[in-house]
């Protein structure tokens, strides 16, 4: 698995990064602040980002943000901080897993894991709803069309939709095209 990350402190990355090597993660990146991070994310597309929180330029919990917005890669967050209000901030960017230092090397598996597995799933539900979302204006738009034939030609429900139907599987468009086209004629005929 491949693996960015990122602490202001080198020393400290150094560390976790030989810890990441002898449990047999790749680190194909390293960053010393928020927008550095968050940069090499974008172009290396990590299959896991492991962040301190308190970074410059950006803290660990706004890179955490902007990668959860442009599905880039799950995040762990790594702090000496606990606090409730830091908590609160990480679950509302969209952090996958928040560890507290000091840490164990056994701690980092079951956590990277986790988290990926979870950022998998979120992906997999978010592409179903955006399909979900594409068939259900798909259908809208076609009984706003079957509703324009039935009143400007009289025909039934049945009819009007078996016409669009026809008209899709002829013009080898699908049937929101078709009925989009038809919204549309009706609307400058309208007009």
């Amino acid at each position: 698995m491949r693996v960015l990350i990122a602490d202001d402190d080198p020393i400290i990355r150094l560390d976790l990064k030989q810890m990441l090597e002898n449990l047999g993660y790749e680190v194909v990146s390293e960053a010393g602040d928020g927008q550095q991070a968050l940069d090499q994310a974008r172009e290396t597309k990590p299959d896991i980002c492991i962040l301190d929180v308190k970074m410059p330029a950006m803290d660990g919990i706004e890179v955490v943000k902007a990668l959860t917005e442009e599905n880039i890669a799950p995040a762990i967050l790594l702090t000496a901080y606990s606090d409730h209000e830091l908590v609160d901030r990480a679950k509302e960017a969209g952090v996958f897993a928040y560890l507290v230092k000091p840490f164990k090397p056994s701690d980092l598996p079951p956590a990277i894991e986790i988290a990926r597995s979870r950022f998998e799933q979120n992906s997999h539900l978010t592409k179903e709803v955006g399909s979900l979302t594409e068939r259900l204006e798909a259908r809208k738009l076609v009984d706003r069309a079957k509703g324009i034939i039935m009143d400007q030609q009289k025909v039934s429900e049945a009819e009007a939709y078996r016409r669009i139907q026809q008209q899709s599987m002829n013009l080898r468009k699908t049937m929101r095209e078709v009925a989009e086209a038809i919204i549309l004629a009706n609307s400058v005929s309208s007009a």
